[in-house]
């Protein structure tokens, strides 16, 4: 077993970014932003749109390389990996929830859910199995061969958190993830994905302007204008 397959001690820094810097053309949009995730937290990032919370939950994740400071995955500089290996590293240890959903409109409920497995190598028919485990456990077990144009927005949320959390990963990162949906589904969304990653010890970094949704957190901070500029609450 290598380092990076050890389960993380609850509260230890799990992943972190340094003096990060993002522009986009001549648009600045992250400053010298620090942030620290712990492992097992559920951590809100707060801010107004255009504020730079999504670019940093990117950089986070690997998605976006930043044009200065670091990220850093259990101690290992993940801003330095190539795309490929990047790439390995979301699959592996990480699970995402976006406004929309983002489902392949082209497979059914179950098959969206059996593809990160699916990537990782697991069989057709087993990984079919687990994803119809999982949204059962999501309340949407009907609508497993329903295609993402046949489901309501919460419906599709729901398929999405099973999506995000079908491969225990270590962290989820939920952008926006009740912002396509009514208030009475987005609440639904939340406690499902916060309940679940709390049960197999997933921190979640929850990106969002709503108060409400950052009440679901064990902390959160603010970022204005590109920069971390409060934190506030402790660990779980």
């Amino acid at each position: 077993m290598t380092p990076q397959d050890r389960t993380p001690v609850p509260g230890q820094t799990l992943l972190e970014a340094r003096d990060v810097r993002r522009s986009f053309g001549g648009t600045v949009a992250l400053t010298d932003a620090s942030l620290a995730v712990r492992a097992g937290e559920v951590l809100a990032v707060l801010g107004p749109s255009g504020s730079g919370k999504s670019t940093l939950l990117h950089c986070l994740a690997g998605i976006l390389r930043p044009d200065a400071g670091e990220v850093s995955f259990r101690g290992e500089r993940l801003d330095h990996l190539p795309e490929t290996l990047r790439s390995r590293v979301r699959r592996r240890h990480f699970g995402f929830v976006f406004q929309h959903g983002r489902l392949v409109p082209e497979l059914s409920a179950a098959e969206n859910v059996a593809l990160p497995l699916r990537l990782l190598g697991r069989r057709r028919r087993a990984a079919l199995a687990q994803a119809a485990d999982w949204l059962a456990r999501l309340g949407v077990a009907g609508v497993a061969d329903h295609r993402p144009g046949e489901l309501s927005g919460g419906q599709q949320q729901r398929v999405a958190v099973a999506r995000a959390l079908v491969t225990t990963p270590l962290v989820v990162f939920a952008d926006e993830p009740t912002g396509s949906v009514d208030s009475v589904n987005g609440e639904l969304v939340l406690e499902a994905l916060v309940e679940i990653a709390r049960e197999q010890g997933s921190s979640v970094v929850l990106v969002t302007h709503e108060s409400r949704v950052a009440a679901y957190a064990d902390r959160d901070v603010v970022v204005r204008d590109g920069r971390v500029v409060q934190c506030s609450g402790v660990p779980a």
